[in-house]
């Protein structure tokens, strides 16, 4: 099978010379391809351009059963699809077996969320410093009406109504809504401006700024989020989708509406937030587990 390690390496050369890939990048290629050569090696073929259709849906059945997940099965696939690509333009294929031949789908992970005792020692604070100030408002925002991070970095002042408690924001596609805005989130947002004006530049728009007096980035909120957590002992990694994810399976666990939890979030579509009658799901099996005399595990007799 020489010629079919020869062609396999002028495809490794041609992503390190013509497409300039890091070297990184190209090992990465490598291994997945050498997966691919092991296969056709042991279905006794003899050159690339032989593999067919059918034989080609038995490579990803085959990574499943040697214990790889879906991600990487989905992984190496796109790298047999842009060699044989490769091939077919360098003429020494005449068609891409792969071309046809699906990934099985990623197991859907369950949104982390956090349980409602530690929203609540989140937000037990009395610093009133205006950087704090600013910190948990924007903390209550995120909880309160399941801001995404980029969101609450757009919000100006004039996008949060503190009279009737709403706040409007630009989600993805462009698409605007009106989300309710809590009593909580509405006193914490309101005590940061009355301090905002120390840290804010002048004629700056944004609602929640830096020390610098602009607009505060994702990456700063993100940074300041995550210290926040540290400084009152969370014990866990805290980012703001976090705090998008136990508003929404909050407020779904006590409503059970979930139109309404889609509408505050802003998902163009229901199957997105139907995620969270999982996480709730979940979260009833456990309390189930625990509770239901017929479901709890008899100590052991010794």
């Amino acid at each position: 099978m020489s010629s079919t390690t020869e062609q396999l390496d002028l495809y490794i050369d041609f992503l390190t010379r013509e497409r300039r890939l890091s070297t990184h990048t190209v090992s990465a290629y490598r291994r997945d391809l050498d997966q691919l050569y092991r296969f056709i090696r042991e279905s006794e073929i003899d050159r690339w351009c032989d593999l067919n259709v059918k034989q080609a849906r038995l490579y990803p059945a085959r990574l499943n059963r040697n214990g790889l997940a879906s991600r990487s099965v989905q992984r190496m696939l796109s790298a047999a699809r842009s060699f044989y690509r490769f091939l077919v333009t360098e003429n020494l294929a005449t068609s891409n077996p792969f071309e046809a031949v699906s990934a099985p789908k990623s197991a859907r992970r369950l949104p982390v969320t956090l349980s409602v005792d530690e929203i609540s020692g989140l937000f037990d604070d009395h610093n009133g410093s205006a950087e704090s100030l600013r910190d948990r408002a924007m903390l209550e925002l995120f909880y309160s009406s399941g801001l995404r991070l980029s969101e609450l970095a757009a919000l100006d002042q004039h996008g949060v109504d503190l009279v009737s408690g709403a706040v409007r924001v630009t989600g993805k596609g462009n698409r605007q809504r009106v989300v309710p805005v809590g009593s909580k989130a509405v006193d914490a947002v309101r005590h940061w401006l009355e301090q905002r004006q120390s840290l804010a530049a002048e004629g700056e728009v944004a609602l929640f700024v830096n020390q610098r007096g602009s607009r505060l980035s994702t990456r700063g909120i993100q940074y300041r989020i995550q210290k926040w957590a540290q400084q009152h002992g969370l014990g866990r990694h805290l980012h703001p989708h976090m705090l998008r994810h136990s508003f929404a399976s909050h407020v779904l666990e006590s409503s059970g509406d979930l139109r309404s939890v889609q509408e505050m979030l802003g998902h163009a579509d229901i199957s997105t937030t139907q995620i969270y009658t999982h996480l709730d799901f979940q979260h009833l099996a456990k309390v189930y587990d625990s509770a239901h005399p017929r479901a709890m595990k008899k100590p052991d007799k010794n």
